[in-house]
C-alpha cells in the first residue's frame, strides 16, 4: 500500500562509495520510505539540522570524518540524541564495536549487506518511528482537545458568573432602602456563596448592628430589618473580628463558632452562644466600604473547601457591588433626611418669623387709633423694639449658619477672662430666666482662668446654652453653669432640671435644623440651629462639645471644653459693641440718604430730621450722584442692592466727586459677610452697618461728623 510522502519516513545513508547508495537504496526500495543520502560525516550532519530520521545507516570507514566520530557529533543534538544508527563496516574487532555501542548504536551490519537483514532491521526502526509518531499526535490531539475543554468550561464559568453578577447588580439595584438592600444582599450570598450568612451595618452611632443570622431556606422568607433584629447579636469577639478587618479592608477567614448570640425570650431573657450546624467549618469576614467609610460587614459561613481562590474573588466582586448599592441606599436616606429637615425648618422658619410680626402688626394698628395716649405709644415701641430685635438674632443666626456652612467664620482672639465671659452670657440669657422665675446658680473656679479665643463669639456660644436651657426648662425650674479646670482645659457645663432629651435623638443634638420636638403645638420656638452654631464655634476654638441627658423628662447637661490656663497678667474682658451716645448736632450737617425702598430711606428721613439733620433722599444710584453735586452731604447713607447701579459703584463715584469726596459714606445693607464688608472698604465706604441698623450706633456714627464750613 502507498504511503502519503509527507507520512513517509526519512532513512539517512552515509557512505563515501556511490555504489553503496545504489545498493542501500534498491535494498530499501521495497519499504517506500523517503531514503536520504549523504557522501560523508559532514554532509550527514548538515541534512540532520533541517531534517528528521527514522534511522541512520553509518558506514565506519569514511575519509574525512569516519563512522564513529560522525556518531558522536550525531548524539551531540538533542534532536538526534535517540535516533537510532546502524554502522555498516566490513570489519568489526571488539573494542570499535564497544566504542560504536557506546555512541548509541544499535547494530552492526557487516559488509557486504544480506538484503533481508537489512531492511527487516531497518523496517523495525521505521514502524516504531512511525507508531512513536502517532502517539505524539494522539498526545497533541488529546492536549488540545483538554484546552480546548478547559476553555469551553472557563468560557461557561465566565458566562456563569457575569451573569450571576448581573443578577445580583439588578437585584441589589431595585430599591434605595437600606433593609431592602440588606434583604437582597441575604438573596445573593444564599446559597450561591455560602450556606449561612449574617450582616452587620454600622448605624448612626458608628456601632456595628447585626441584621440577623439566616441560612438559604430561612432568607427566602420575611426580609430582615434593623428595626426589629432582636433575635441576633455580636458578641465582643466577632465585634472585634469585624472591627480587624473594617481596619485592614480585607477578608479574613475566621472560626464560625462563638460569634453571635441567641436571645431567646420566655420566663426571662437568656442569651447563649448560638449553635451553628456541623457542617459549618469556615467562616468569611467580608468587610463593606465605600472609599474609606466603612458600612457594615458580611459574614459567610460555609466548608472549608467552598472557599477556593476562585470562590472568593467572586465574593469580592460581590462584596463590591454591595458596597455600592448600600452607599448609595445611605445617601438616598440621608438626602431624604435632609429635604425632611429642610421642609420642617422652612415651615417653623414661617412660623417663627410670623410670630414677632403679629405684635408688631397688632402695635402699628393701635397706633393708628385716634385716641392713643403717649403711654400706648411708648408701650408699642418697645414691642416693636423687642420684636424686631428678636427677628435681627434669628436672621443673624441664619447668617451665621451660612458663614460657618461655607468656612468663611473666623474667630479674633485674645485672652478673654472666663469670669468676665461667664458674666456676660449671664446678663444676655437673663430677661428670658427671669421672665420664667427660673433659677440659676454659677459656679467658677477661684483662679482666674484665661481662655485664648474670640470674645463675641464664646459669649454667644455659652448666651446659647442658657437660652436653651430655659427655653426646656419649665417656669421656676432650675438651671446651672459650672466651670472646672482639668489640665490645660476649661470644662465649662450648663445643666438644667427640665424635660430631657430622648436618648435616641442624642446623636443627631448638633445636625442643623435638627428639632426633638417636631408638633405643631410645642411649647418652645426656635430654628434648630443654635446647638449647631455652639458645635462649630467651639470647634473654631479648638474645643468640643458634648450633650449628655438621661432620658426624657430628667433634665439635660451640655459640656463646653476648651483651651484655656491661669491668668499670668492683665487680660481683656469682652467687649460689646461701642454704642455712641447721640449728641445733639448741628442742623448744618447734611445727610443723604440712598435707598431704592422707599419706606426705609423716609423712615429714615424722618428719624434723622427727628434729631436735627438736614436729610434728603434718593432711590437710585443715578439720582443719588446728582443729589450729592447739589446738597454736598458730609455724610451718605447708601444701600448697596440698588437697581441699574449698585451702592460699590455709586460709592466710589461719590470718591470723584469733589461735593464728597471727603463724606462719611456708610454702606447699610442686608449682606454682613466678610467679603462684602472687605468689598465695602475697597470701595470707599467708611462704615458697614447691616440691615436693620442699631439706630444708636448708627446714631453715633453721624455725631461725631463736624459740619464743613461753607
Amino acid at each position: 500500500m502507498a504511503v502519503n510522502d509527507e507520512h513517509k519516513a526519512n532513512i539517512l545513508v552515509v557512505d563515501d562509495l556511490p555504489e553503496k547508495h545504489l545498493v542501500f537504496g534498491s535494498i530499501l526500495e521495497d519499504l517506500n520510505q523517503n531514503v536520504v543520502h549523504a557522501q560523508s560525516g559532514k554532509d550527514a550532519l548538515r541534512l540532520i539540522l533541517n531534517m528528521e530520521f527514522a534511522v541512520i545507516l553509518l558506514d565506519v570507514n569514511m575519509p574525512d570524518i569516519d563512522g564513529l566520530e560522525t556518531a558522536k557529533l550525531i548524539r551531540q543534538y538533542k534532536k538526534t540524541s535517540q535516533t537510532p544508527i546502524l554502522f555498516i563496516t566490513a570489519y568489526v574487532d571488539e573494542l570499535q564495536a564497544i566504542k560504536g555501542y557506546e555512541l548509541g548504536a544499535v547494530d552492526y551490519i557487516p559488509s557486504p549487506v544480506v538484503p533481508e537483514i537489512l531492511r527487516s532491521k531497518v523496517k523495525v526502526f521505521v514502524d516504531l518511528f512511525r507508531m512513536n509518531r502517532q502517539l505524539q499526535a494522539q498526545a497533541a490531539e488529546r492536549e488540545a482537545l483538554a484546552r480546548s475543554e478547559a476553555a469551553r468550561a472557563a468560557a461557561e464559568e465566565s458566562i456563569r458568573r457575569a451573569h450571576f453578577l448581573s443578577e445580583a447588580s439588578e437585584l441589589l439595584s431595585r430599591s434605595l432602602n437600606i433593609d431592602e438592600t440588606v434583604r437582597a444582599l441575604f438573596l445573593i450570598a444564599l446559597p450561591s456563596l455560602a450556606d449561612m450568612a449574617a450582616i452587620a451595618v454600622v448605624d448612626g452611632h458608628g456601632e456595628l448592628a447585626c441584621t440577623d443570622v439566616l441560612d438559604a431556606q430561612t432568607s427566602k422568607q420575611a426580609a430582615p430589618s434593623m428595626k426589629t433584629s432582636g433575635q441576633r447579636r455580636l458578641t465582643s469577639q466577632a465585634t472585634q473580628l469585624m472591627r480587624a478587618s473594617m481596619v485592614s479592608r480585607e477578608l479574613e477567614m475566621v472560626a464560625p463558632q462563638g460569634l453571635w448570640e441567641e436571645r431567646r425570650t420566655g420566663a426571662g431573657v437568656d442569651d447563649t452562644a448560638m449553635t451553628l450546624p456541623k457542617t459549618i467549618e469556615q467562616g468569611v469576614v467580608c468587610p463593606l466600604f465605600s472609599g474609606d467609610r466603612p458600612l457594615g460587614v458580611l459574614v459567610l459561613f460555609g466548608q472549608r473547601s467552598q472557599f477556593t481562590p476562585e470562590h472568593t474573588a467572586l465574593i469580592k466582586e460581590v462584596v463590591s457591588r454591595a458596597s455600592i448599592a448600600m452607599e448609595n441606599a445611605r445617601l438616598y436616606t440621608l438626602v431624604q433626611d435632609a429635604d425632611k429637615r429642610k421642609n420642617e425648618f422652612l415651615a417653623m422658619l414661617a412660623h417663627e418669623l410670623r410670630n414677632p410680626l403679629a405684635p408688631i402688626r397688632n402695635a402699628v394698628h393701635i397706633m393708628h387709633k385716634a385716641a392713643v395716649t403717649d403711654e400706648t405709644v411708648i408701650w408699642a415701641r418697645d414691642v416693636i423694639g423687642r420684636q424686631v430685635d428678636h427677628m435681627s438674632r434669628m436672621v443673624d443666626d441664619l447668617l451665621d449658619v451660612s458663614r460657618i456652612a461655607r468656612g468663611k467664620v473666623s474667630v479674633q482672639t485674645e485672652s478673654v477672662a472666663l469670669r468676665s465671659l461667664c458674666e456676660r452670657a449671664v446678663e444676655a440669657s437673663a430677661p428670658l430666666i427671669e421672665s420664667r422665675q427660673q433659677q440659676l446658680t454659677i459656679e467658677l473656679p477661684d483662679a482666674p482662668v484665661v481662655i485664648e479665643g474670640d470674645a463675641v463669639r464664646l459669649c454667644q456660644v455659652l448666651s446659647n446654652l442658657l437660652n436653651n436651657a430655659s427655653k426646656f426648662t419649665p417656669p421656676e425650674g432650675r438651671i446651672s453653669m459650672t466651670a472646672a479646670l482639668a489640665g490645660s482645659e476649661i470644662d465649662i457645663r450648663v445643666r438644667d432640671n427640665g424635660q430631657g432629651i430622648d436618648p435616641a435623638f442624642l446623636p443627631f443634638m448638633f445636625d442643623l435644623f435638627a428639632q426633638g420636638d417636631q408638633a405643631l403645638d410645642r411649647a418652645h420656638g426656635g430654628l434648630g440651629i443654635g446647638l449647631t452654631l455652639v458645635k462649630h464655634l467651639v470647634e473654631l476654638h479648638g474645643g468640643k462639645v458634648r450633650v449628655f441627658s438621661e432620658g426624657e423628662g430628667r433634665g439635660a447637661e451640655v459640656s463646653v471644653r476648651l483651651p484655656a490656663r491661669v491668668a499670668q497678667g492683665d487680660i481683656a474682658a469682652p467687649q460689646g459693641p461701642s454704642r455712641g451716645t447721640p449728641l445733639p448736632a448741628a442742623a448744618a450737617v447734611r445727610v443723604l440718604v440712598v435707598d431704592d425702598l422707599v419706606a426705609s430711606a423716609e423712615t429714615m428721613k424722618v428719624l434723622l430730621q427727628s434729631e436735627g439733620y438736614d436729610v434728603k433722599v434718593a432711590f437710585d444710584g443715578m439720582s443719588a450722584l446728582a443729589t450729592a453735586r447739589e446738597f454736598s452731604p458730609a455724610v451718605v447713607i447708601l444701600d448697596i442692592g440698588l437697581p441699574g447701579m449698585s451702592g460699590f459703584e455709586v460709592a466710589q463715584q461719590l470718591r470723584q466727586l469733589d461735593e464728597t469726596r471727603e463724606a462719611v459714606l456708610i454702606a447699610l445693607t442686608g449682606y454682613g459677610e466678610a467679603e462684602s464688608r472687605l468689598r465695602s472698604r475697597q470701595s470707599g465706604f467708611d462704615h458697614h452697618v447691616v440691615k436693620p441698623a442699631d439706630i444708636d450706633f448708627l446714631l453715633g456714627i453721624i455725631s461725631g461728623v463736624v459740619a464743613p464750613t461753607h
